[in-house]
């Protein structure tokens, strides 16, 4: 494995990592519900009383985020070397193994990992392994 040091971020990658973690914490305690995205979103789809607020307020802060970041001067540059069929394909794809797997890589990989579930150390554990899988398959068997 090589490292790509010029473009290596450990300082704002752990300060993403802490950021991630308080609100997790913080949707736990002051909400009472576990920070899985496909979840948030998906009470959004199909709303229910009371719910609304707090879930409309998450979404807006991971929209609203970028553009912070670019206030306080930090230079965004995303790339995405995907076509717009491939973006629509791993959407569903995504979207299917949410369902499957009963909650998403963030609800499973940041909260259940945290809250020591045996589901979400299983479900991570097979997320990874699947991108793993994917990555070798697309970059050697494939590519």
């Amino acid at each position: 494995m090589i490292i790509d040091i010029l473009h290596f971020t450990p300082w704002p990658s752990f300060a993403g990592g802490v950021l991630i973690g308080l609100a997790a914490a913080l949707s736990i305690l002051l909400v009472g519900r576990v920070a899985g995205i496909s979840g948030i979103l998906g009470g959004l789809l199909r709303p229910a009383r009371g719910d609304i607020g707090w879930r409309a307020a998450f979404v807006a802060g991971l929209f609203a985020a970028p553009w912070l970041m670019e206030g306080l001067g930090a230079r965004l540059a995303p790339s995405i070397d995907a076509t717009g069929p491939a973006l629509v394909v791993a959407g569903l794809l995504v979207g299917y193994g949410t369902r499957l797997g009963s909650g998403c890589t963030s609800g499973h990989g940041v909260c259940g990992i945290s809250r020591l579930s045996p589901r979400s150390f299983t479900a991570t554990a097979l997320f990874v392994g699947a991108g793993f899988v994917t990555v070798y398959l697309l970059r050697h068997g494939l590519g």
